[in-house]
């Protein structure tokens, strides 16, 4: 990305930043003394030989058992700015945002940020389960050096825009998923941080409070503070950002203005004759144990198709892979109304006769109909996970389609199909 303004005014800037994820690998156990020891000793010998190897390959990966989660990535935002960072599951979104919070270490290049970094991930990060909300706020804000009479001045402030007053002093373990993310951008906005780093993990929140936290965004643009935004929403990217960077596949596939590059990922999700893709293909996400590897649409009589009329019935099927120790998981469904990023339907295994998927499937075909959906565009995203205990996989917009065709319907029902969940009737059937 072209320098956009003179060096004292950047509040982050990334270097050709590169982080390389080896796949299969398993987090480190713990390790005796000795072998700690052992370890320490040889850790030179180890350099060397990486450096030898990487030097006499040329700069080429190692094998066919890594991945670039980000590569080459060059990026400048001024202070004050709000940048909106945009692009699938897998993109590299959320791998950037943990290099710039010192989460993860950068295989490559570097990263600049000037100011102290407040950042809203993944929920519970930052948290300690068994400590009260209160604590909690205390020890985000010792993490991020403010001392605890800083803390004390926004204390306040914080827990009237989480609302939870009188769940304050409960420990953070009894938190439902929302009550945690409420407290997390409650800390991540008010304490005194100069850039702001907020994932889609905003997402899980009800409408009010999403509304809520796009208007703080923003307010804390105005007071200097820079942030970058992650979100699928293109509403809420398009009506916070003035520019957008589109991640695919770990690499900046487009930046610039926000309007321009929004347009064209939106236009991404048809074919090269402008007909929606009716199936997709996935590539395994990084650090991913299970997960989705491809979504199709057809009739219910398995015609491949994106577009349907009101009344069809039309049949998702879902590739899994991978594998989990659970004996079973959950497998959801949400139809989302494309351009206003509203979830307008949904199910899956927990409302269905039967109960959850079992672990070793390989294949679910969801029969979704009759639709009661007006005339536009619309997208389904998947979620799978063991409630509670763990989230497999989540693909937002796996898919595209259309309502071409749709019978006269009053302007009453109009308005419920946009602004409040729908029932629509659906079958679910697993496959191994």
């Amino acid at each position: 990305m072209p320098k956009i303004t003179p060096d004292k005014e950047i509040a982050i800037r990334t270097e050709n930043l590169g982080k390389r994820y080896r796949l299969g690998s398993r987090q480190a156990g713990y390790r005796t003394l000795r072998e700690a020891l052992i370890d320490t000793l040889a850790a030179p010998v180890r350099a060397v030989r990486r450096a030898w190897q990487q030097g006499g390959e040329g700069g080429r990966e190692p094998g066919n058992n890594t991945i670039w989660a980000l590569k080459n990535i060059s990026l400048e935002v001024p202070q004050g700015d709000i940048l909106g960072i945009i692009g699938r599951n897998g993109a590299g979104k959320t791998t950037l945002l943990k290099v710039l919070s010192r989460i993860t270490e950068p295989t490559s290049g570097r990263a600049v940020l000037r100011g102290r970094v407040g950042s809203l991930l993944e929920v519970g990060t930052g948290f300690h389960p068994e400590l009260t909300g209160r604590e909690n706020i205390f020890l985000n804000g010792a993490i991020l050096g403010m001392s605890r009479r800083e803390i004390q001045r926004q204390f306040d402030e914080i827990v009237a825009f989480a609302e939870m007053g009188r769940f304050i002093d409960t420990p953070l373990k009894r938190y439902s998923t929302g009550m945690a993310t409420r407290l997390a951008f409650a800390i991540a906005a008010h304490l005194d941080t100069e850039i702001l780093l907020v994932d889609e993990v905003l997402a899980v929140g009800d409408l009010g409070f999403r509304q809520r936290c796009l208007g703080k965004m923003k307010d804390v643009t105005q007071e200097g503070r820079t942030v970058i935004f992650v979100s699928h929403d293109m509403n809420a990217i398009r009506r916070l950002c003035k520019r957008a960077v589109w991640l695919e596949e770990g690499e900046v596939r487009a930046s610039g203005e926000v309007a321009e590059v929004v347009a064209s990922y939106e236009a991404s999700f048809q074919g090269p004759e402008g007909q929606r893709a009716w199936r997709v293909q996935r590539a395994h996400p990084p650090n991913s144990t299970k997960w989705f590897s491809y979504v199709s649409l057809t009739t219910a009589d398995g015609e491949p198709t994106t577009a349907f009329s009101y009344g069809d019935t039309l049949c998702l099927t879902v590739g899994m892979e991978g594998n989990t120790s659970h004996q079973s998981h959950f497998f959801e469904w949400k139809i989302n109304y494309l351009s206003a990023g509203m979830v307008l339907a949904w199910g899956g295994s927990k409302a269905t006769p039967g109960g959850d998927v079992p672990g070793g499937c390989r294949q679910v075909s969801v029969f979704i109909g009759p639709l009661t959906l007006t005339e536009g565009s619309y997208s389904i995203s998947l979620n799978m996970g063991v409630g509670g205990i763990a989230l497999f996989d989540f693909w937002h917009d796996a898919i595209v389609f259309e309502v071409v065709k749709c019978k006269s319907v009053d302007s009453d029902h109009h308005f419920s199909t946009l602004y409040a969940p729908l029932y629509i009737p659906y079958k679910m059937k697993y496959e191994a």
